[in-house]
């Protein structure tokens, strides 16, 4: 850009998507976006879907229970989508904003953790395993929220997930994001009072802070 000010982030929100249209619409930004383009953050949900990264295991596929699994162009592994998910793709020029990935995934994960802590709970990373974690009163750890991204050019496509109000049980057909045994949580199962659309609006407008820092 040659005024060397970013253009303020957009954040859109899509409502109830099909995953297919949604990651083709992504890599058409991407493809077609230049120095001026401002970045965005989608936010949407999407009907069951089970997704695959590009180096991703089919054994993590447990059994087949009818929902259609897609092999993607993100990093990770196997991971559920459905609805009352909180997804959020984020459509961020790295370079322009001087955030290596490392920092990107920080800053992703932080967004979370204060959108959590801000309605009290308490959550945290776990090394070597990206995404969110709570830890729960039986001692067990559980991932609330997953991450998977795929960086071309300094430029990111796809994103996070957030459990919300969802139904968990198609999580136990696969090794969520490629980890037998993980357990999976959502904020209503720890008793948080969140509707997904306000979940979606409240983890965007973190996101932009984090993103917006120096």
């Amino acid at each position: 850009m040659n005024s060397g000010v970013l253009p303020p982030i957009r954040v859109r929100q899509l409502g109830r998507v099909d995953y297919r249209p949604t990651w083709q619409a992504m890599n058409d930004f991407s493809a077609a976006r230049n120095g001026d383009t401002p970045d965005e953050l989608w936010c949407c949900e999407h009907p069951p879907t089970y997704t695959l990264g590009q180096a991703g295991k089919p054994e993590h596929r447990l059994h087949d229970n009818g929902i259609a699994l897609i092999q993607i162009d993100r990093g990770g592994q196997i991971t559920y989508h459905g609805p009352g998910q909180v997804v959020i793709y984020l459509l961020v020029d790295l370079n322009r904003r001087h955030l290596k990935v490392k920092d990107f995934v920080w800053r992703i994960e932080q967004a979370i953790i204060d959108l959590l802590a801000e309605h009290g709970l308490v959550s945290r990373r776990v090394d070597g395993a990206p995404g969110v974690y709570v830890d729960r009163n039986d001692g067990t750890v559980a991932k609330i929220a997953a991450l998977g991204l795929r960086i071309r050019r300094g430029c990111s496509t796809h994103g996070l997930s957030l459990n919300v109000d969802m139904d968990l049980l198609p999580f136990s057909a696969i090794n969520p994001c490629g980890y037998a045994g993980m357990a999976v949580t959502q904020t209503r199962d720890l008793g948080l009072a969140l509707q997904p659309a306000d979940a979606a609006a409240a983890l965007a407008g973190e996101l932009v802070k984090q993103l917006e820092k120096a």
